[in-house]
C-alpha cells in the first residue's frame, strides 16, 4: 500500500491572493495546446496568431461548458442550494463532457469566422487537448478529488478523509490514459493528413473507452451513486454517446476528402 502524498492544494499564497494547483493545471494545458497548435497551424491555413485567438475561444468553452456541465450533470442540487457555488471554479468540479460541448460550440463559431470546415478545425484541435486533460486529472489528485474504489493492489493508497483502506488512484489512471496515452496516439495519427473527421472521431472513441473503463475502479459520485444496474455511473452514461458518435464520424470520414 502506498501513502497518499500530502500536497497543499494552494501552490502560491501571497496574503489574500492564492494560486491553486488545480488552476495551474489548466494553464499548463492551455500553454501546451498553444505551443503545439502553432507547430501545425499552417496545415489548415491558420497563422500562428490565429492559434492564440482559437485558444481564447477554446478556453471560454472549456471553463464555461465544463463548469455548467458539472453543475447540470453532477451538482444540480448544490447549485440550487448555493447559486454562487458555480463561480468557485478553484474549488474543483469541472465536467469533461460539458467542457467538450463548450469547445465544440467555440470551434463552430471560430470555424465560421475563418471560413473553415467545422471538422477540419476539430481535427486540428483534437490532438491539442490530451495534455490539458492529463494535467487536469493531476489537479484532481492534488485536490483530493475523484476517489477510487477499494483495492488490494500494491499501488492502492488511502484516500484523504475516507479511512485507512487502500483505494485505486483513479485520477492518476485517467491522467495516464486520457493524458499521456491519448496524446501519443492522437499526435502520431494526426502527423499525416487524414480524411476529414477521422481524427475527431478517433478522439471521441478513445476518450470514451478510456473513461468508461476507469469508471469501473472510480468511486461513483456520492450525490448520484449508480445510475442503473448497480454498476452504471454518470461518467459511463455520458461516455457512451461519445463512443457511438466517434464511430459514426470515423465511418462518415471515409467518404470525405483529405485536406
Amino acid at each position: 500500500m502506498l501513502t497518499y502524498p500530502s500536497i497543499d492544494p494552494v501552490a502560491v499564497s501571497l496574503g489574500p491572493f492564492q494560486v491553486h494547483w488545480y488552476g495551474l493545471m489548466y494553464v499548463i494545458g492551455f500553454i501546451a495546446a498553444w505551443w503545439l497548435g502553432r507547430q501545425r497551424a499552417e496545415r489548415i491555413g491558420l497563422t500562428r496568431d490565429d492559434v492564440g485567438d482559437l485558444l481564447f475561444y477554446g478556453a471560454l468553452g472549456v471553463v464555461l461548458g465544463g463548469r455548467l456541465g458539472y453543475a447540470l450533470f453532477y451538482g444540480l442540487d448544490q447549485w440550487l442550494a448555493d447559486p454562487l457555488w458555480i463561480l468557485r471554479v478553484w474549488d474543483g468540479g469541472m465536467s469533461f463532457h460539458g467542457g467538450l460541448l463548450g469547445v465544440l460550440l467555440a470551434s463552430w463559431i471560430f470555424a465560421r469566422r475563418k471560413g473553415l470546415a467545422f471538422f477540419t478545425l476539430t481535427d486540428f484541435v483534437a490532438p491539442l487537448v490530451p495534455i490539458g486533460l492529463g494535467a487536469g486529472r493531476i489537479g484532481n489528485f492534488i485536490n483530493h478529488e475523484l476517489p477510487g474504489r477499494l483495492t488490494d493492489l500494491p499501488w492502492g493508497m488511502p484516500f484523504p478523509g475516507m479511512g485507512p483502506e487502500p483505494r485505486h488512484p483513479s485520477s492518476l489512471y485517467e491522467a495516464l490514459l486520457e493524458g499521456l496515452v491519448l496524446f501519443v496516439v492522437m499526435w502520431w495519427v494526426s502527423a499525416q493528413p487524414r480524411r476529414r473527421g477521422f481524427v475527431s472521431g478517433l478522439f471521441l472513441v478513445l476518450y470514451g473507452v478510456f473513461r468508461f473503463a476507469v469508471e469501473f475502479v472510480r468511486r461513483p459520485d456520492p450525490q448520484l451513486g449508480f445510475i442503473a444496474f448497480d454498476w452504471l455511473t454518470m461518467g459511463m452514461l455520458l461516455s457512451l454517446p461519445m463512443i457511438l458518435a466517434g464511430l459514426l464520424l470515423m465511418g462518415w470520414s471515409r467518404r470525405q476528402p483529405t485536406p
